[in-house]
């Protein structure tokens, strides 16, 4: 009788921490819409419970979340990106660094990738009705949006100059130039940068570190 009541006991805790793990995963992800995260979303989600849990960022992480995650290939390797509210990026970048060194630990050394979440607006056209009359938001054209996509990409650094050359085809190159103080710190990943550009935008970019970028 002591053995079964224990037993219940046992379980009944069991079950008690089970719910209190998935509510913390469900703070950490709050998909635009409502709907349900993935089984890969609910494994970023777990992550950042145990770094709030077991690290210095607990006063950062407790109030912030992620909005969705994907996982991309390019060649043999895999990238994670994490979309977060863009309301909250400036308290991740703070802490972004950290987070991400600690999040490429957790899984196996991919690249991780933090990206606000935004949604480009489509153009209006004159047979578009809009009772309110409001004006398209330049922030949420296509071209401020991937703009912003791509200074997201190469934080910490920044972008210092920018140009873009037209292929044969009609196609452009967008040539990005980064500060060279954080070259040490981001050269390693700009093959996984190009590639999540291009995955995201359809785009082609490429990264240099010019020593004046006023003269190159």
């Amino acid at each position: 009788m002591y053995q079964t009541a224990a037993a219940n006991f046992a379980l009944k805790a069991t079950l008690r921490a089970d719910d209190s793990t998935k509510m913390a995963i469900g703070s950490k992800i709050i998909k635009p819409g409502g709907t349900d995260p993935d089984e890969f979303e609910k494994s970023i989600a777990q992550a950042l419970v145990e770094l709030e849990a077991n690290s210095d960022l607990k006063p950062y992480l407790r109030d912030l979340h992620i909005t969705r995650a994907r996982e991309i290939e390019f060649g043999s390797k895999k990238a994670v990106i994490i979309y977060v509210p863009v309301p909250q990026q400036k308290v991740f970048q703070k802490i972004q660094i950290i987070l991400v060194r600690e999040l490429e630990k957790k899984f196996s050394g991919k690249h991780v990738v933090v990206i606000g979440e935004r949604k480009i607006l489509p153009k209006p056209t004159r047979k578009a009705r809009n009772p309110l009359k409001q004006k398209r938001p330049r922030s949420r054209t296509l071209t401020a949006v991937y703009d912003a996509i791509l200074e997201d990409l190469v934080f910490p650094a920044e972008i210092v100059g920018k140009r873009v050359r037209v292929k044969l085809d009609g196609s452009q190159l967008v040539k990005v130039h980064l500060d060279k103080n954080q070259q040490t710190t981001i050269e390693h990943k700009v093959d996984t940068f190009t590639s999540v550009y291009k995955k995201l935008t359809g785009r082609d970019v490429t990264f240099e570190f010019p020593d004046n970028y006023l003269n190159v």
